[in-house]
């Protein structure tokens, strides 16, 4: 199974549509948001490219494929105009034998630092704080693919899972770090 992973797109029109051109060179079978899709948060300066109406649009070309979790600056307003639900805490996926537990990570029992117990072997897949993770701890992998529009930490960026092994890339599509087996 191949899987492109993103969060934190935060209405930004512009990297929406450099993450589609992504989505389509690496041909997933399954997109994995993990929420703040279209709003940008109080805290936050408004991404380049902010277009919450393009950016939805782009979105709901591909709703068939995505798996969304909802962010702390998602809204059920935004449910009314995604085609795909957005608005579960977390979402469970099984890839290759694995478990992938997908949430936002803002939420007490659902971030990285008070994460549920899951069995080796499993990976925790979280966005909220924009900044790249990719990390084993106690048998579990924890992965944060950044931002792709408002990184913390330099860059934008997005995951791709392939066949059990994760990779993180910079939204121009270059290796920043892979998961070591």
């Amino acid at each position: 199974m191949k899987l492109v992973i993103a969060s934190d797109l935060h209405g930004s029109a512009a990297a929406v549509r450099t993450l589609a051109t992504r989505i389509e060179e690496e041909a997933p079978d399954r997109i994995v948001l993990l929420g703040d899709l279209l709003y940008h948060g109080p805290r936050n300066d408004l991404p380049q490219g902010y277009a919450p109406k393009e950016a939805l649009a782009i979105l709901n070309g591909m709703a068939d494929s995505i798996v969304a979790v909802r962010g702390n600056c998602d809204a059920e307003v935004d449910q009314m105009v995604l085609d795909f639900p957005c608005m579960a805490d977390y979402a469970l996926i099984e890839a290759d034998g694995r478990l992938l537990y997908c949430t936002h990570g803002h939420l007490p029992g659902k971030s990285p630092d008070d994460a549920p117990a899951l069995p080796k072997g499993s990976a925790f897949l979280s966005g909220h704080t924009h900044a790249k993770t990719l990390e084993e701890r106690n048998g579990v992998l924890f992965v944060n693919p950044g931002s792709t529009s408002i990184p913390k930490d330099g860059s934008a960026s997005y995951a791709v899972y392939d066949q059990g092994e994760f990779t993180l890339k910079s939204l121009e599509g270059e290796t920043i770090r892979e998961q070591r087996r």
